[in-house]
């Protein structure tokens, strides 16, 4: 350990850009073995990790690097587990400069971050290679069953949990692959769906029950649930699309993130999109609004599907960006065009179609509650861009919560998510829920964390009801 004053920070090998535009292939290769433990050997074993507070999951990451290190990839990887339900996946998609890479103490002496999350990848890709990960084995049963509503992040997480401890569990969800926008929003270069596939395949080895196609408030309601399961949780996530409200913005002609994005990523399955025209890239000057992870793959996706050109319009700048700083420098090798300092004035077109946006310059001025500088008017800074494919990328709100519900829903927020106490309970007995329809659009991390929260939360629940019936029983008659 503690080689960083002799090893330089090394990721894994990227494919050149060139390469990587034209296809959906994951950039980076996986770690060797001399590679990967070369890289865990640079950490610094901090007394205090604060590697580890700035994961959602707190996972104990000093223990399994220095385990990979060690050659110990068995236990680093049972290590990894122990907090994390999904650790290849987080490695590949998390944004750790923002996170564990980002609050690495030998980053911030100047040395650059421990590879984080390229080694938490190579860990569990070692325990499936190796065959160490397996179905779950069940010691004992315990008659409960919990319905699970949402194959996202953060249902699979909860359904994984929940079953280690003998639970029956039933997932369902409104597509007809398990997976939420791991598998529909991002994009195989980010995260092959193999990946996620091997992850659900091995939960139906364990028992959990898939009922796919299943919508709430549409397939079941929120009633017939309750009488079915002991317990349900609601991970159903927030889809609807935040509106863009310009002059122009009620054009057939823009296109909402998540639409184009589904459409590619059941493209890369193999099937027919009844709407191609509207929604493919090829040979159009694509112009993206947004500065977010999605914008990202909106644009990346644009760039592999062969646009003419790709625009990423943001309202701020670089610095002051929601989005990875990785994906921007992905991004920008494969040939996007970034607008900083850009923001829609208004979207030129008619109602069906659209031939591009009218642009407003920005300043930037003081920071918000998040620290971010605020975007202001640059009165006069006015300039016309020319995009026949327009995308909004400008996050997830929560759907109507309450109709799906069948009006007798958990209480929510005034943002319109769901409202529970921190250890995800709502206000229904019986019913918790976790994720972005709590949080809001978050990070997948984040719903991993809530998914297993909630699990130990319903688990303490179920047991604790046990016990006040062992106790009734005990109880003398009077």
């Amino acid at each position: 350990m503690l080689r960083f004053t002799e090893l330089d920070q090394s990721y894994p090998a990227k494919r050149p850009a060139k390469e990587r535009r034209g296809d959906f292939g994951e950039i980076y290769a996986p770690f060797n073995p001399k590679a990967g433990a070369d890289q865990a050997a640079r950490c610094s074993q901090c007394g205090v990790p604060f590697c580890q507070s700035g994961c959602p999951l707190h996972n104990d990451i000093p223990d399994w690097l220095m385990l990979a290190a060690e050659g110990r990839m068995e236990e680093a990887w049972e290590r990894s587990s122990a907090t994390s339900t999904m650790p290849e996946i987080c490695g590949r998609i998390c944004p750790q400069d923002r996170l564990c890479e980002g609050s690495c103490v030998i980053e911030q002496s100047g040395h650059g971050a421990v590879t984080i999350g390229a080694v938490e990848t190579h860990i569990t890709e070692t325990a499936w290679k190796e065959g160490w990960i397996k179905p779950i084995r069940v010691k004992r049963e315990t008659g409960f069953s919990v319905g699970v509503v949402g194959a996202g992040p953060a249902g699979l997480a909860a359904a994984e949990r929940l079953r280690e401890q003998g639970h029956s569990v039933t997932i369902y969800d409104r597509h007809d692959r398990a997976g939420g926008l791991l598998v529909y929003g991002i994009p195989n270069f980010k995260l092959d769906k193999s990946v996620v596939e091997r992850r659900t395949q091995r939960l139906e080895q364990s028992g959990v029950a898939f009922q796919l196609n299943t919508e709430l408030g549409k397939d079941v309601s929120l009633d017939e649930l309750r009488s079915r399961h002991d317990a349900v949780f609601l991970a159903i996530g927030t889809y609807k699309a935040r509106a863009l409200t310009c002059p122009g913005a009620g054009s057939e002609g823009l296109i909402p993130a998540l639409d184009y994005l589904i459409a590619s990523n059941r493209r890369g399955f193999g099937e027919t999109i009844a709407d191609e025209a509207r929604l493919q890239a090829k040979g159009r000057k694509v112009i993206v609004i947004g500065g977010g992870d999605t914008a990202m793959d909106c644009v990346r996706t644009a760039i592999r599907q062969g646009a003419a050109a790709v625009t990423c319009l943001y309202r701020r700048d670089r610095e002051n960006m929601p989005g990875s700083i990785r994906e921007v420098a992905h991004a920008e090798e494969e040939g996007v065009v970034f607008e900083w300092l850009s923001a829609p004035l208004a979207l030129k077109g008619d109602a069906t179609t659209l031939s591009g946006v009218r642009v407003q310059r920005m300043g930037l001025g003081a920071p918000d509650a998040d620290g971010r500088r605020q975007p202001v008017v640059l009165d006069g800074a006015e300039a016309d861009l020319d995009g026949d494919l327009v995308i909004a990328a400008l996050g997830y709100e929560a759907e109507d919560v309450d109709t799906a519900c069948g009006g007798g829903g958990p209480v929510l927020t005034p943002r319109g998510t769901v409202r529970v106490t921190e250890r995800c309970r709502t206000s229904i007995p019986g019913v918790y829920a976790g994720g972005d329809i709590v949080r809001g659009a978050s990070l997948v991390v984040w719903a991993i964390k809530d998914g297993q929260d909630a699990a130990a939360t319903i688990h303490a629940d179920l047991m604790a009801r046990v016990a006040e019936e062992q106790t009734r029983e005990l109880e003398p008659a009077e």
